[in-house]
């Protein structure tokens, strides 16, 4: 069920290591503890568990379990879950924004949004990570604030949300962070070989066929040199920093010498 600002305003968020009471028996401390971390994230999600152990395992990062111990699983499970419940969301939403637009635009906006850097950065937004359970030996090494365990944690939050209270919840939680991402963000540029690759095989003439070697520059900045070749079109060449830099400065003159781009 939903919660309403009462209880997001009356459970202020606890650090996992931090007792409510200190005074309190530890077996009391811990419980009180638990109960006032699951409390606070529910008013992040503004959702209620029926099953408060799919929230706890949400919260458990890999490193908290220990092995043989059946009663604590990670939130690996929920993460993989989760990432599919906010793809479908965030693409349903794209459609409704860009009725127009072609799919290779919407599944670059969408990569975008449903990548790594995003989903940090909306769960740093909601301080997720204080309420994370982690080994002694990853929170002190600055766990909490990792991205790769943030944007995690907050994958398993919404595969929670969707098992607990099926998909309106989980999906009302990522408009809520995501709608405004999605209307302003501009689609990542298109990678240059993936585009000469798409337009070759629409052309039916196969597919280009790269070659790149060092060309000078010293140890620490190398230059290399790339050529593409397409059929009967000849080939074309570029220069960067990498081999994979060489080669898309090479697709992208061979595109302007095809297409135009």
């Amino acid at each position: 069920m939903a919660l309403g600002d009462p209880l997001r305003q009356a459970v202020p968020p606890h650090p996992l290591n931090v007792s409510p009471n200190p005074e309190a028996p530890s077996s009391e401390r811990a419980t009180s503890g638990d109960e006032a971390r699951l409390r606070a994230v529910e008013a992040i999600l503004d959702h209620r568990f029926g099953d408060p152990g799919l929230l706890r395992e949400a919260l458990t990062h890999s490193s908290a379990v220990v092995a043989g111990r059946r009663r604590r699983r990670s939130n690996e499970r929920l993460e993989f879950l989760g990432d599919r419940v906010l793809g479908l969301v965030v693409a349903e939403r794209l459609l409704h924004l860009h009725p127009q637009e072609p799919e290779g635009d919407l599944s670059r906006r969408l990569e975008a949004l449903v990548r790594m850097t995003t989903l940090a950065e909306v769960a740093e937004t909601l301080g997720i990570g204080a309420h994370l359970t982690l080994a002694r030996g990853e929170h002190e090494g600055g766990g909490r604030d990792k991205p790769n365990i943030l944007a995690d944690a907050l994958e398993a939050l919404i595969g929670a949300l969707y098992l607990d209270g099926g998909l309106e919840p989980a999906r009302n939680f990522v408009l809520r962070h995501w709608s405004e991402r999605a209307s302003s963000a501009q689609p990542a540029p298109r990678d240059p070989k993936m585009a000469l690759q798409e337009w070759a095989q629409a052309q039916g003439i196969g597919l280009p066929r790269y070659a790149a070697s060092a060309v000078g520059g010293p140890d620490h900045a190398p230059s290399f040199e790339a050529t593409v070749t397409l059929a009967t079109l000849g080939e074309t060449s570029g220069t960067g920093g990498s081999k994979r830099a060489a080669e898309k400065a090479a697709a992208e003159a061979m595109l302007q010498k095809v297409v135009g781009r």
